[in-house]
């Protein structure tokens, strides 16, 4: 097994390498396209959930035969890496050997409280990043969409955190409900280093996603912040 991988298609917007540690995500999202991806039924996918078989192992003897070294890995594509109500500890002894080797890590989860347990092994080489979708709730309820993540207020306090201890911050938001909320997290979010922007896609929405691309493209602009447009957003604008 070669758990480092480079993405192809969408996902190489994320990253040049990536690694997915678990063999499922309890989180619950309607919207997750990985069990289509991985070929596997949407429900063992949300309760089967456990680190893949040897994966600390195989992470260590990849990084040591391919000498791979100075690369941002990404964690994680088809799973969060810290899934809640799972133990996590496996993504911290991954953590710790894709630092040691001179790599540098990209996280993206839902899970902002379990996160930050690993912040000390994190340093300004490296990213820590959520997904917000702009839900119609309030940001200190669970959306609906997501029924088992982390709530979106815990996230932004993470985010607050890895900012203040000197790591990049960044906010995934893609897929998207709803427009405004984005508009008011790019207005407000001056502790996010880069905001990756998308759509809702394979979903019915509402949003004229041109307006919504142009005027995301707008705010980021009028505030200063460093930002990406999905190419799928891109193509519409």
């Amino acid at each position: 097994m070669k758990p480092i991988y480079e993405p192809k298609g969408r996902a190489k917007e994320y990253g040049d390498y990536a690694l997915n540690i678990y063999t499922g995500c309890p989180h619950r999202c309607y919207y997750c396209f990985a069990p289509s991806v991985l070929h596997k039924d949407r429900e063992a996918f949300h309760s089967n959930v456990e680190p893949r078989k040897g994966i600390v192992e195989a992470v260590k003897r990849q990084l040591i035969s391919e000498n791979i070294k100075e690369k941002l890995i990404h964690l994680c594509f088809t799973c969060d890496p810290y899934p809640i109500g799972h133990d996590s500890g496996v993504t911290r002894e991954i953590i710790k050997l894709i630092k040691n080797s001179g790599n540098h890590v990209q996280i993206l989860t839902k899970n902002g409280i379990g996160a930050q347990r690993d912040f000390d092994l994190l340093d300004n080489k490296d990213w820590f990043g959520v997904t917000y979708a702009g839900y119609k709730t309030t940001p200190v309820v669970p959306p609906e969409e997501e029924q088992n993540a982390g709530w979106p207020i815990d996230r932004f306090r993470a985010l607050v955190l890895a900012k203040n201890k000197g790591v990049n911050t960044w906010v995934s938001c893609e897929p998207v409900f709803d427009a405004e909320a984005i508009y008011r997290l790019i207005e407000n979010g001056a502790y996010i280093d880069l905001f990756k922007i998308g759509k809702l896609n394979y979903h019915p929405s509402v949003i004229n996603w041109g307006a919504f691309g142009r005027e995301c493209e707008r705010l980021c602009k009028k505030h200063n912040r460093q930002y990406y447009i999905k190419e799928d957003l891109r193509a519409m604008i």
